[in-house]
C-alpha cells in the first residue's frame, strides 16, 4: 500500500512536470498579433493581385480569408483572456464580412462584364508580368491595339443605346448582347464603370513603365499603341461619366447612387455587429427625429416665434461672422470647449493632444460634397465661403455655417471629437485600427455634441437651434439612407426632404445626398452617426449609471478600446459571458418597434 501511494504520487509529479514542460514549450495565443498577422497576409496578397474583379484576385482573396477562418477556430476560446475574446469576435466578423464583400465584388464586375470587355486582354498582359513570363513586345503590341478597337467599339455601342434606349442592358450577364449591338447603361452602372476603366488604365500604365527603357524593342512597338489606348480609355471613361452618367462636375449634375436592397443592407448591418434590423433601425431614426422637432419648437418658443421653429432657425442662419472671420470663431469656441471638458473631469487631456490640432479651409470643389467642417489627419477642415462662388453660393454656404451650427460642429470635429479620439486611437490596441466602424467613429463625435447639450453648452435659444440642427440632421440621415437603400426614396426626394424637415440649405442638402452616394463610404455611415451615438448613451448608463466607474474613467476606456463595434466594447467592459459565436444582440434603444 506505501509502494502504491509513491508509485501514484511519482505518477501525479511526472503529469505535474510533463504539463509544466508543456506550458513552457507551448505559448499563449496571442491575438493582437495574430490579428496584425492576418491584416499584413491580407494587404500582401491584395498587393500582388491588384488586378480589380479578376478571377485571380477573387479566388486568391476567398481562400485566404477561409483558411484564416478555419486557423481561428483551431483556438481554444474557452481558454482566451475577455479581451482576448473580442478581439476572436472581431476577427471572426471581419473574416465573415470579407468574404461576403468578395461574392458582391464578383456580381458587380459580372454587372458590368460586358461595357468592360476588354479587360481581359489587359489583365493577361499584367498577370504575365507579375508571373515574369517572357516578353513578346510584337505579341503584345498586337493585343494592346485590339483593347483599342474594343474600346471604340464599346463606346459606340453605348453611344446607340443612349440615342436609342432600345438596346440590351448591359448588367444581363446571363444573356450576353451580340457584338455591334446597342448597349444601355443606367446611371448608377455608368458612374461605376467610368470609375473602374480609370482604374483599368492605371494599371495599363503601370504594366507599360515596367518594361519601358529596358528593352530595346518595347517601345519601339508599344510606344504609339500605348498612347493610342490611354486615350480610347480617358474617351470612355469620360463619356461614361459625363455623356451617361451626366456627371459633369456642375452644381447642377445628377445625384447617382445604387441602393443596396434589402438582403445586402441586412448583409451590410451585421457587418456592423448591430443588433437590429433595417426596420427597427429606421424607427430608431424617426423617434430621434420627432424628439428633435419637439425641441425645436420649445427653441423657437423661447426665441418669440412660437412653435414656428422654421422662422427660428432661419434668424439663426442669418447670424454669421464677415468674410475671414470663421477660422478665428472656430478657434476660440475649440478653445472654450477644451476648457469647459476638462473643468468637468468628462476625460483625459494630454496635453499635447490639445497643442496638435490645426485648421484649414475647404476648396469649393470639397464642398460639393462636405458643405459643412470635417476632420482629417490632425486638421479640422472649416467650411466657409470663397471669393470664386456664385453669390447665392456664397450666402448658402455662410448660412449653413453660422455662429451656432458651429458651436456644435468645432467639439464634433475637435476636443472632445475626432481630435481626441484620433489622438488616443494612435496610442491604444493600435492593432484593432483595422477592424474599426464609422458606428463608433462617427459615433463618437455625435455622442458629446448629445453630453455636451446634458451640461450645458448652449448658452442662448439660438445656440440650443444650433445644436439642435445637427442632432436633427443625424437622425434624418438614419431615415434618408436606409430608405434610399431600400429602394423607398429616391436622390431627388431626399434633398427636398433634408430642405423641408429638416431645414437645410439646398445646397447643404445636395451636398449631404452627394455624400450618401459616394462609394467612399459603407452605406451605413450616414446612419452611424446617431446610432452609434445612442449606443456610447446606453454603455454609460449601464456602467457610469450604476455606478460601476466615474465617468472620466468610462470616457478614458472607450478611448483605449479603439474604434471596434460597441457591443464588443461593452462585453469587454461588463465581463459578459462570450461564445465564438456570439451574435449582436444588444438592444441599446430598446424596442422601437413596441414602444
Amino acid at each position: 500500500m506505501h509502494r502504491m501511494f509513491l508509485s501514484n504520487a511519482l505518477c501525479l509529479a511526472t503529469v505535474v512536470v510533463v504539463t509544466q514542460a508543456l506550458a513552457v514549450d507551448v505559448p499563449e495565443v496571442s491575438l493582437p498579433a495574430l490579428m496584425e498577422e492576418y491584416v499584413a497576409d491580407h494587404r500582401d496578397v491584395a498587393n500582388t493581385c491588384d488586378l480589380p474583379g479578376s478571377g485571380f484576385r477573387l479566388e486568391r482573396l476567398t481562400t485566404l480569408n477561409t483558411r484564416w477562418l478555419a486557423r481561428l477556430k483551431t483556438l481554444s476560446f474557452r481558454d482566451l483572456a475577455p479581451s482576448s475574446k473580442v478581439d476572436y469576435l472581431l476577427l471572426r466578423n471581419d473574416l465573415e464580412s470579407g468574404l461576403s464583400d468578395l461574392v458582391r465584388e464578383q456580381r458587380e464586375w459580372t454587372e458590368l462584364e460586358t461595357v468592360l470587355a476588354f479587360r481581359t486582354g489587359l489583365y493577361a498582359l499584367e498577370q504575365a508580368r507579375l508571373n515574369n513570363e517572357p516578353l513578346d513586345s510584337q505579341a503584345a503590341a498586337l493585343r494592346v491595339s485590339e483593347l483599342i478597337k474594343q474600346v471604340r467599339t464599346l463606346r459606340e455601342r453605348v453611344a446607340t443605346g443612349l440615342k436609342t434606349n432600345t438596346a440590351i442592358v448591359a448588367s444581363n450577364a446571363t444573356s450576353p448582347s451580340p457584338t455591334n449591338s446597342p448597349l444601355t447603361l443606367s446611371a448608377p452602372l455608368a458612374r461605376r464603370a467610368a470609375s473602374f476603366t480609370d482604374s483599368l488604365h492605371a494599371i495599363l500604365n503601370k504594366w507599360f513603365a515596367f518594361y519601358d527603357g529596358s528593352r530595346p524593342d518595347f517601345a519601339w512597338w508599344l510606344k504609339k499603341p500605348h498612347e493610342d489606348a490611354g486615350k480610347a480609355l480617358d474617351d470612355y471613361a469620360k463619356f461614361l461619366r459625363e455623356e451617361v452618367a451626366g456627371l459633369k462636375g456642375k452644381e447642377d449634375d445628377p445625384i447617382v447612387g445604387q441602393p443596396l436592397g434589402e438582403a445586402a443592407l441586412a448583409e451590410a448591418i451585421r457587418h456592423e455587429f448591430i443588433g437590429y434590423d433595417a426596420r427597427a433601425l429606421l424607427a430608431i431614426g424617426q423617434r430621434e427625429l420627432a424628439w428633435c422637432e419637439r425641441e425645436m419648437k420649445s427653441a423657437s418658443r423661447d426665441m418669440g416665434f412660437g412653435d414656428d421653429w422654421k422662422a427660428a432657425l432661419e434668424k439663426v442662419k442669418r447670424d454669421f461672422v464677415s468674410p475671414g472671420e470663421q477660422a478665428a470663431l472656430v478657434n476660440a469656441l475649440a478653445r472654450e470647449a477644451i476648457t469647459f471638458v476638462r473643468s468637468r473631469n468628462l476625460v483625459t487631456l494630454p496635453p499635447l493632444c490639445e497643442e496638435t490640432w490645426c485648421l484649414s479651409m475647404m476648396s469649393p470643389e470639397t464642398m460639393r460634397t462636405i458643405p459643412y467642417a470635417a476632420y482629417n489627419g490632425q486638421t479640422m477642415m472649416v467650411a466657409y465661403a470663397r471669393d470664386g462662388m456664385d453669390h447665392d453660393d456664397k450666402l448658402m454656404t455662410m448660412r449653413g455655417n453660422n455662429r451656432h451650427f458651429t458651436r456644435s460642429v468645432t467639439p464634433h470635429e475637435l476636443i472632445p471629437g475626432h481630435h481626441l479620439q484620433r489622438f488616443q486611437a494612435a496610442r491604444h490596441n493600435r492593432y484593432r485600427t483595422p477592424f474599426g466602424t464609422p458606428f463608433y467613429v462617427e459615433g463618437w463625435a455625435l455622442y458629446w455634441e448629445r453630453r455636451l447639450w446634458d451640461l450645458g453648452w448652449a448658452k442662448t435659444p439660438e445656440d440650443r437651434m444650433g445644436m439642435l440642427f445637427w442632432r436633427m440632421t443625424r437622425a434624418a440621415r438614419v431615415e434618408v439612407s436606409l430608405k434610399f437603400h431600400l429602394g423607398e426614396m429616391a436622390p431627388a426626394k431626399i434633398v427636398d426632404f433634408l430642405v423641408e424637415r429638416v431645414g437645410h440649405e439646398r445646397m447643404g442638402a445636395t451636398g449631404e445626398a452627394r455624400r450618401l452616394m459616394d462609394d467612399g463610404f459603407s452605406p451605413l455611415y450616414q446612419a452611424a452617426y446617431m446610432l452609434g451615438s445612442l449606443q456610447f448613451e446606453a454603455l454609460r448608463g449601464e456602467t457610469v449609471g450604476r455606478g460601476l466607474m466615474t465617468e472620466q474613467a468610462f470616457h478614458d476606456a472607450l478611448l483605449a478600446e479603439n474604434a471596434i463595434p460597441l457591443e464588443l466594447i461593452r462585453a469587454d467592459l461588463l465581463k459578459l459571458s462570450l461564445t465564438p459565436d456570439t451574435r449582436p444582440d444588444w438592444r441599446f434603444a430598446g424596442d422601437p418597434l413596441h414602444p
